[in-house]
């Protein structure tokens, strides 16, 4: 439950969009980022594949990766 998935678009170190597992949804920090984020969010598909992106990635390996840090 505490396991969030981030998947941030970066241009020149500067972060233009971000979707957190948490929020659900992407979110937009430049005007470009807002523009990208408003249409991601449209397309309930990539929506829903991102939401799934945590199950598939990180709940499946968290047990390997915690293992490694102990």
């Amino acid at each position: 439950k505490d396991i969030e998935f981030i998947d941030s678009y970066y241009y020149n170190k500067l972060e233009l969009t971000r979707f957190s597992s948490s929020v659900g949804k992407f979110v937009g920090f430049t005007e470009y980022g807002v523009k990208n984020a408003a249409n991601w969010n449209k397309d309930a598909s990539y929506l829903s594949a991102m939401k799934a992106q945590k199950e598939a990635v990180c709940l499946n390996h968290i047990q390997i990766e915690y293992s490694n840090m102990l």
